[in-house]
């Protein structure tokens, strides 16, 4: 077998909901609904909502820019790590369907991803059992 697989014991925390309001950055606004009840480590379990605009890094250096208004995210998967400070980093990927049909998919570029009129969140909290101090965690 081929690549890096990493198995983490702990169990689910919390569940967390959040809206976020028009014109927040989705990545930073992730955190945010994170930080403020203290997660620190944590899944996007469900959202629904659409971004003004939408920028993907598509993982070879290239950017997919689909433009509004209402740009659907149309999946959406995440990861919240703690990072040294103990502020949540979250990394975000999805795909995205503009008005014009032009869909595209990969990780939110942090700072380009603008809500639009609103975005739910669903956001389960991952206690790990080294609590949060395993491989791999964002520094």
């Amino acid at each position: 077998m081929g690549g890096f697989v990493r198995a983490e014991a702990g169990s689910v925390g919390r569940v967390v909901y959040g809206r976020v309001r028009p014109n927040e950055d989705l990545v930073e606004a992730v955190e945010a609904v994170c930080d403020e009840p203290g997660v620190l480590n944590g899944f996007v379990r469900g959202s629904l909502g659409s971004l003004t605009d939408a920028c993907v890094d598509c993982g070879d250096g290239s950017e997919t820019v689909v433009y509004g208004p209402a740009v659907e995210v149309v999946g959406l998967a995440g990861e919240v790590r703690a990072a040294s400070g103990g502020k949540p980093v979250a990394v975000l990927n999805g795909m995205i369907a503009g008005p014009d049909g032009r869909i595209g998919g990969g990780r939110f570029v942090r700072g380009k991803n603008l809500v639009c009129v609103t975005f739910e969140l669903a956001i389960e909290e991952w206690l790990a059992a080294d609590g949060g101090r395993s491989p791999g965690a964002p520094a």
